[in-house]
This record gives structure tokens, sequence and C-alpha cells, in this order.
């Protein structure tokens, strides 16, 4: 009996170390702040926006879904700013091209490229918008909502980001997850309209920078908080669907979400106005075509199609990344 609880133990110990360390927001955190970046945007978009919004919300998480099936995936997600020192922002460029003649393009998917990689999808939407596709408009501004969001997570901005090197690991899905799942009800996702960001490239590198600067208070305030709160106190077990996991307690994280002075909402909130900006700037730059001679249009079959078939993938992929561990 004991062997079997020590198994049982270890394993739920695990789930909780590991599983989606390296996920933004987890799956309620991403769907919530592109159902609220729909409420951002100015008539000649709302409505579309609105008429698709269900699936907006839905598709929000397909990025993290990819990460099992497509190897390309994974360092959109990222930038581990402090890989390039201690001060990267002042030599990291800010452009493309720039950056893999200084680093190469192995480097920088080897340490992330989400910034990089917001502003190749905002072509791709802008060239959407123009065409007045449905699909790719949809598409794209989903799962740009997700690459967005994952750059306003400071944990998404350093090598450390699970804490690993720290002793604290754990902290990532804590920090992006377990505290907006159990406090993000009460936050205030209303954050007024929208803005045109005229120069893209160089904006997403001030959310970017932003999440960097926070890293300091995500690690220092947890380790004060570990060495104070009482030690049987500070984790919980919690049902799942069929699996039980080893989760931080409510207490544990309404005392680490306190000393953060509430770091994760503005955040989150901070996420869903650039989300809304983001696709509003794309429409614009498209020359503000009319949505509304579309708005109710349905996926094509073929895109229907595309999904499912990546949906499989996804699956297959998860499956077969379990069993290699």
């Amino acid at each position: 009996m004991k062997k079997k609880f020590l198994k049982s133990f270890l394993a739920c110990s695990l789930l909780f170390f590991f599983s989606h360390s390296t996920y933004g927001w987890g799956f309620w955190g991403h769907k919530k702040i592109n159902h609220m970046a729909c409420f951002t945007l100015p008539p000649g978009m709302v409505g579309f926006y609105k008429s698709h919004i269900d699936f907006i919300t839905d598709h929000a998480v397909d990025p993290d879904n990819r990460r099992y099936s497509n190897k390309a995936e994974p360092p959109r997600h990222y930038l581990d700013a402090d890989h390039y020192g201690d001060h990267p922002f002042d030599s990291l460029p800010k452009f493309w091209k720039d950056a893999v003649a200084k680093y190469s393009e192995d480097t920088l998917n080897a340490y992330g490229i989400n910034p990089w990689y917001i502003t190749k999808m905002m072509f791709s939407l802008t060239e959407s918008f123009k065409d007045k596709d449905v699909d790719k408009i949809l598409y794209y501004s989903a799962n740009i909502g997700h690459y967005i969001a994952d750059g306003h997570v400071p944990l998404h901005c350093t090598e450390n980001y699970n804490g690993q090197m720290t002793g604290q690991v754990g902290i990532h899905a804590f920090w992006e997850s377990r505290i907006p799942e159990l406090s993000g009800d009460h936050y205030d996702f209303l954050v007024g309209r929208c803005m045109y960001i005229p120069k893209v490239q160089l904006y997403t590198w001030t959310f970017i920078e932003a999440s960097f600067a926070a890293l300091d208070s995500v690690f220092r305030f947890e380790k004060e908080l570990g060495r104070t709160f009482p030690p049987d106190k500070k984790f919980s077990f919690e049902q799942v669907g069929n699996k039980t996991q080893k989760v931080y307690s409510a207490d544990y994280a309404k005392a680490y979400e306190d000393m953060l002075s509430g770091m994760v909402e503005r955040r989150l909130r901070a996420s869903v106005f650039d989300v809304g900006s983001l696709w509003y700037t794309a429409w614009v730059n498209a020359g503000s075509p009319d949505l509304d001679s579309i708005g109710r249009n349905d996926l094509s079959d073929e895109m229907k199609k595309k999904l499912e078939e990546e949906e499989k993938a996804s699956h297959a992929g998860e499956v077969k990344e379990i069993h290699g561990h």
C-alpha cells in the first residue's frame, strides 16, 4: 500500500511540476483574452467579431495544441531575453532580418521568436482583411491573439521559465494559470476602446520589455513567501477529470497575488487591450474593408477540414510526446 501511495504521489507531483511548463495563460486565460478583446473594437469591426466570438474564443488555444505536432511551433510563444545579457533590449535587433544577420536563425529559434513572429502574423491578418476572406480573418485573429497574450507573460521572457534554475519549479503554471483561474472571475476586463498602432514591430517590444521587467518581482516574492508560509499549507490536491493533481493551495495563491499587487490582472488587461489594438491595426492597414457584408458568413468546408486535421495531429503528437518520456 505504501509503495502504491508513493508511486501515486510521485506521479501527481510530476504532473504538477512539468505539465504546461511553457504554456501561456492556460486555456482559461487565452480564451478569456480573445473573448474580451472583441469588445474593444470600434464600429465596422465589432459586429463581425461578435458574430464569430465563439470561434475566436474557442480557437485561442490552437497554438498551444500545435506544440505537440509542429516542431516549428514552440519558439513562437516566448523570447528568452536574458540569454542575450543583463540588458538584452539594448542589443536585440527589433527587425527579423537584422536579428538573423546578428545571431543566426538557429540561435533565434533556440531562444524564442515571439515578437518577430507576431509581426509575421500581422502581415497575414492584414492580407486576409484585404481579401475579405472570412476563413483567414478568423484563423489569424484567433492565433495572433494567442501569441500577443504570451508576450505579456513574464515567464515567457526568461530561460528560467519554470523556476528550474532557482529552485522554484512549478512557478510558471502557478503564475499564469493557477492564479487567473482562482481569481479571474473578479478581474476587470473592460479596458475601453482599442487604439491604432502605427509601428507594430516596435510596439510588440514594449510589452515584451514590460514582461521582462516584472520578472524580478515574480521570482523574488515567491521565494520570500515560500520561506514564511506554513509548508503543510502550500500545496493541495484537486481532482481534475479522472486525475488527481498537486497544485498550489488557494491560500498560498492568494498570498502570492497580494504580494504582486495586481500584476497578474494588469498583464491580462494589457493582453486584452493589445490583442484588440493589433486586430484593429491590421484592419485599418488593409483599408478598413466592409466586414458587415461578410459578417454572417460561416467557415468554409475547407477550413473546417483543415482545423479537424490540425486537431487530430495535435492529439497524435501529444500521445507520442508523452510516450517519448
